[in-house]
This record gives C-alpha cells, sequence and structure tokens, in this order.
C-alpha cells in the first residue's frame, strides 16, 4: 500500500509539471508556426492524459478487493495503458497527415522560438523522467514514462531542427523531423499495444519462463507429476499461477508443508504472487482434459462420500450386477451412477 501510495504522488508530480510543458510548447509552437514544436505539443497532450490514467490506475489499485471484485481492480492499469497507447497511434496519425501537407508546402518557421520552448520542455522532462523511474516495473506507470522519455528525444529533435532554420533556412527539416517523432510514438506505442492485449487475453507475461516454471515444481520433494498449469496476469505486476500436482501416499502436513515451500519458492523466483496448487494423491485427474471449455472436475472418474452409516430402513444405492456398488465412495449430492 505504501508502494502505490508514493507511485501516485510521484504521478502527481509529473503530471503537473507535464502540464507546463504542454502550454510552453503549445503557446511557442503557435507563435514560430513550427509543426515539429506543435507535433511535440501534441505528444505532450498524450503526456498529461497518459498520466492523468496512470495516476486514477494506481488509486483504483489500491481499493480493496470486494465481492464483485475479488481480486481487486489492479486490472484497471492495463486498460488505462491500453488507452493510452491507442491515443498515441492517432496522434501519430493526425500528425504525419500535416507533416505530407507542409512537405508539399513550406510555411515560414522561427527557430528562436522553437529552441527556446523545446529547451525548456527538456529540462522540465528530464525532471519528470528522473521521479518516475523507481515506479517503472509497473505496466502502466512504464507507459507514462515512455510518453515522457519519447517527449525528451522528440524535444531534442526540435532544437536541433530550430537550429537548422535559424543556420541555413532550410524549412524542410520541420515538417521531416515531425515524421521522424511520429515513427518513434508509433513504435513505443505499438509494443505497449501488444503486451497490454497479451495480458487482457490471459496470455503468459514476457518474463515468465514456463519451462522454468514446470522444472521448478516437478523438482519439488514429493511430487511425482504436474498438469493443468497456468499463469497469467492480474496486472503488469501482479502474477497468479495455478496447477494440480500428483504426491505419493503421505501424511496431510507434508503434503502442506510441500505447497507452502513451492509457493514461497515461485514466489522468490518468478514473483508469482497469487498461487493456487491442488494436491493430488490417490485419485489423481489422470486423462481429463483440462482444455479451454472443458469442464474438468472428475464427476465420473471419481465417487466420494461419507463412510457414515445409512439410516435404518434406506437402503444402500447398487448397481444391477455390481454387488460392490454400495460400499464404493460417492460424492455427496452427485448424480453420477458408480462405474
Amino acid at each position: 500500500m505504501e508502494q502505490l501510495r508514493s507511485r501516485g504522488s510521484a504521478l502527481k508530480l509529473a503530471l503537473a509539471l507535464t502540464c507546463v510543458v504542454l502550454a510552453v510548447e503549445l503557446v511557442g509552437g503557435l507563435i514560430s508556426h513550427s509543426l515539429a514544436l506543435l507535433s511535440d505539443a501534441g505528444h505532450v497532450l498524450t503526456d498529461v492524459f497518459a498520466l492523468g490514467l496512470a495516476w486514477f490506475a494506481v488509486a483504483q489499485a489500491s481499493r480493496p478487493a470486494d465481492s464483485r471484485r475479488s481480486y481487486g481492480y489492479h486490472r484497471v492499469s492495463i486498460l488505462a495503458a491500453l488507452v493510452n497507447s491507442v491515443t498515441l497511434i492517432v496522434i501519430v496519425l493526425a500528425i504525419g497527415f500535416e507533416a505530407v501537407r507542409r512537405l508539399a508546402n513550406p510555411e515560414p518557421v522561427q527557430g528562436g522560438v522553437v529552441v527556446v520552448a523545446a529547451l525548456a520542455g527538456i529540462a522540465i522532462n528530464t525532471f519528470v523522467a528522473f521521479g518516475l523511474r523507481e515506479h517503472t516495473h509497473g505496466l502502466n506507470v512504464r507507459a507514462a514514462m515512455l510518453h515522457v522519455v519519447g517527449d525528451i528525444g522528440a524535444s531534442v529533435g526540435v532544437v536541433v531542427a530550430g537550429f537548422v532554420i535559424l543556420l541555413t533556412g532550410w524549412l524542410y527539416i520541420d515538417p521531416l523531423l515531425s515524421l521522424g517523432i511520429a515513427v518513434l510514438i508509433a513504435f513505443g506505442a505499438w509494443r505497449i499495444v501488444r503486451e497490454t492485449v497479451n495480458l487482457l487475453m490471459e496470455g503468459t507475461p514476457a518474463e515468465i519462463d514456463l519451462d522454468a516454471v514446470t522444472k521448478e515444481i516437478t523438482g519439488t520433494e514429493l511430487v511425482s507429476g504436474m498438469h493443468d498449469l497456468h499463469v497469467w496476469a492480474l496486472s503488469s505486476d501482479q502474477v497468479a499461477l495455478s496447477c494440480h500436482v500428483v504426491v505419493g501416499d503421505c501424511p496431510l502436513r507434508d503434503a502442506e508443508h510441500m505447497v507452502r515451500d513451492l509457493e514461497q519458492r515461485l514466489c522468490e523466483r518468478f514473483a508469482i504472487g497469487h498461487t493456487t496448487i491442488q494436491v493430488e494423491s490417490c485419485h489423481p485427474c489422470g486423462d481429463i482434459e483440462h482444455g479451454a471449455g472443458e469442464h474438468n472436475h472428475p464427476h465420473e472418474h471419481l465417487l466420494l462420500v461419507s463412510t457414515l452409516a445409512a439410516p435404518a430402513g434406506v437402503p444402500a444405492p447398487a448397481a444391477a450386477g455390481d454387488p460392490e456398488a454400495a460400499t464404493r465412495p460417492r460424492a455427496a449430492g452427485s448424480s453420477a451412477r458408480p462405474r
């Protein structure tokens, strides 16, 4: 919780400073007629949007779980990151269109104003980037950080363009640099889109080596087999795992100690914080299908009942031709027939 508060404070400060950068570059771009500076201001506008969504996502993630959201609200951060990246792609298209128009009809640009405004943006964004660097393990903050760092790079290019215009008067540098900024933004946005879609599709996080996880589980003492392994992300920094492990005949306390030890190792080595491990011994799942859409509870494979005697006058269940059916374990409430 303390980590979330710290992240929220850093994002609030970054949001306020980025609004200052937006104002400086927007005014400078309008005064100088520089598309490159206005493009950078457009990028800064998405920074404001990104940081605002990131701040909102952190606030939502700090909310406790409830009956409707048993895992809490961590996934809001993934949705916010996706919105950020899609917004960036829209900005890229707008910048590209205007750059092509200006290549056909160059417009005069005041290089001095461009340089001053871009340098101010570089100074403030560098301060913001240093403030966010300790919180970039979260995908949503990383998306916001990408906005800021990309804007620093774009602003450096704008400074160069301003000097080129001052020294040579070559106006084509302005729309050409704008196209370069657009490519920079698009590259970062595509990476975030790809990662967020993978998380929303319950894909295995990119940093998780599933083979290594399998070896860690199957190499555990008492474990003779493992199946139905799933690893997915609740958010960019909250990973969950579920699996079935088969163990030999052993006391319940030994199996429980094994599970606790395995949970700790999975957390320490792979940062998997939510772990659900089903232990199987006498009645492993066997050939039950565990794929998507399959009903994987072994109703037809395993029948268990209480060993209490039936009330007087109530006949024990039996199947025709199966005299042992009356004594075979059966699940309480199960409608499956003894086999």
